[in-house]
């Protein structure tokens, strides 16, 4: 079993950077792959970004490649969303998964949830 924690969310303006971060607990932190989902209103759940159990691998959906990074670190059982260049489209309530499946971008394909961030961007 894996809990996992989300903080860091606010409101930025547009071009701000923004650090989440999600905890977890558990000791089998490292052998799952770590993803970040997010949710605006009235739209479904989607991919954001995934990185591999030890960190060597990371996958990006196209609307976020080349300003959101993701990375974890295993001694911390934490994984970490930074956000830059944020856009008013990037508004919504982000989610920290777990899974144990590489390359995949299903809701489905992932385990835990944690209960979200809300993650609000302004123009």
């Amino acid at each position: 079993q894996v809990q996992l924690v989300e903080s860091g969310g606010g409101l930025v303006q547009a071009g701000d950077s923004l650090r989440l971060s999600c905890t977890a607990s558990g000791r089998t932190f490292s052998s799952y792959t770590m993803a970040w989902f997010r949710q605006a209103p009235g739209k479904e759940r989607e991919f954001v970004a995934a990185v591999s159990w030890r960190g060597g691998s990371t996958d990006y959906a196209d609307s976020v490649k080349g300003r959101f990074t993701i990375s974890r670190d295993n001694a911390k059982n934490t994984v970490y969303l930074q956000m830059n260049s944020v856009k008013p489209e990037d508004t919504a309530v982000y989610y920290c998964a777990a899974g144990t499946n590489w390359r995949v971008r299903g809701t489905y394909n992932y385990d835990y949830w944690g209960q979200g961030t809300q993650v609000t961007v302004s123009s």
